[in-house]
């Protein structure tokens, strides 16, 4: 716990805001009952109202999905050396989080471990005394230690398996002797637009732990914006889309549906728009499918292996067109697309006869219109596979067969 009872959060990532930050529970008004008991009679001048004693016997899908999944559901305490006057975490995505500030804006030096931030997960495997929990890279980005909060208050040691920046996941493990229920992941590319969905998490740290709310699938597939840390785009992340609301601390827990199935992994919000109007209701999770093959590969060799061209570049636009003309000959029909810098030997960019300064149009038959295309349709790709590239050559255009290698990927 931070100073002066305040908790630093992770913040849920941001499409036009930033994908991880930094909030307190300062601030936070709640209105409190009388300590004197509960009344079930309250007098005044007009006469006395009475609380009946009625009870309703509501049972309702969204209950027994809820009932389901909850115990698998953990707090995750990002625990780091020394605090930070910060009032933000770098994340996946660029800009900023309307959040509260660290009640505490001095740095420590001690060496002790103080919870830095807090954010969701969910255990979705037991195999022997090891249990395996998946959140979000940005959930323990910076850790020296982490710890798992379960659902009936318990607090156990967990360490990393492995993480993936491009996707914002991570494996945690942790002792599986008090671990009593898994969740299971359904099919994401069954789910259905309109479809009732509930997300569990922490909002606002390990206080208000296995909170849910409720919202429906807004869209399947919503391509949004990708930055590393320093605010570079490096392509588009396919997600989903919902209005169950999704907040602070909330990053890494589950988005299930109505049969308690994990349907994706919450990992970021559109708090308001590059105009700077504020925007309620848009969620968004990494699908289950993508989930269940990243965590796959991260148990497996801790890493994620994604397949490569073997080249540097940059987009056309950033070439003079003066230059465009007289070093890259380009004909002026050619508006879009990107320049190779660089060709690794033995690459398949080397072996399909790519040369620097040729200009790269389309990949897998798709058009090149801006640089992080190139890691877009790659990354749909499997190791091994053949896609066709069309370039430039010294003005003349040509089409190569190029069979992708791997290209270890395991990105702080």
């Amino acid at each position: 716990m931070a100073g002066n009872g305040g908790i630093k959060l992770v913040v849920t990532a941001l499409v036009a805001g930033a994908l991880g930050g930094a909030a307190t529970y300062g601030g936070v008004s709640l209105m409190h009952n009388n300590d004197s008991g509960t009344p079930t009679e309250i007098s005044n001048s007009q006469g006395s109202a009475k609380v009946s004693n009625v009870k309703v016997n509501l049972s309702t899908q969204s209950e027994k999905a809820f009932n389901s999944t909850k115990n698998a559901v953990v707090s995750v305490i990002n625990l780091q050396k020394e605090s930070s006057s910060s009032d933000s975490l770098s994340g996946l995505l660029g800009g900023l989080y309307g959040g509260n500030s660290d009640s505490s804006s001095s740095k420590k030096s001690s060496g002790e471990l103080e919870a830095a931030s807090e954010g969701s997960g969910v255990i979705y495997k037991k195999s022997g005394d090891t249990a395996y929990i998946v959140t979000n890279n940005h959930v323990v980005e910076g850790s020296n230690s982490l710890e798992i909060i379960l659902n009936d208050g318990t607090k156990v040691g967990a360490e990393i398996v492995g993480k993936d920046s491009i996707t914002d996941l991570a494996v945690l493990k942790v002792k599986s002797d008090k671990i009593t229920r898994v969740a299971t992941f359904g099919n994401s590319d069954n789910i259905k637009v309109a479809e009732p969905v509930l997300a569990i998490g922490s909002p606002l740290g390990s206080q208000y732990a296995t909170s849910v709310t409720q919202g429906i699938i807004s869209a399947k597939k919503r391509e949004v914006p990708q930055t590393d840390t320093n605010g570079q785009e490096i392509g588009n992340a396919t997600v989903i889309q919902t209005d169950a609301a999704i907040n602070p601390g909330n990053s890494g827990g589950p988005l299930i549906n109505m049969n308690g199935q994990v349907v994706g992994i919450n990992s970021m919000k559109l708090a308001q728009d590059q105009s700077g109007t504020s925007v309620e209701g848009m969620g968004f999770a990494i699908p289950s499918n993508e989930v269940v093959k990243i965590i796959n590969q991260l148990i497996k060799s801790g890493k994620v292996v994604r397949p490569a061209l073997g080249i540097s570049y940059v987009d056309l636009s950033n070439v003079s067109e003066k230059q465009q003309k007289s070093v890259l000959k380009l004909p002026s029909s050619v508006s879009t697309g990107v320049v190779v810098l660089k060709v690794s030997a033995n690459s398949p960019a080397k072996r399909a006869g790519l040369a620097k300064y040729d200009v790269i149009t389309k990949l897998d038959g798709k058009k090149i219109t801006e640089q992080t295309a190139i890691r877009d349709i790659l990354y749909k790709h499997n190791i091994g596979d053949k896609i066709s590239v069309t370039y430039y050559h010294n003005g003349s255009e040509k089409t190569s067969s190029v069979t992708l290698n791997k290209k270890a990927a395991n990105v702080k």
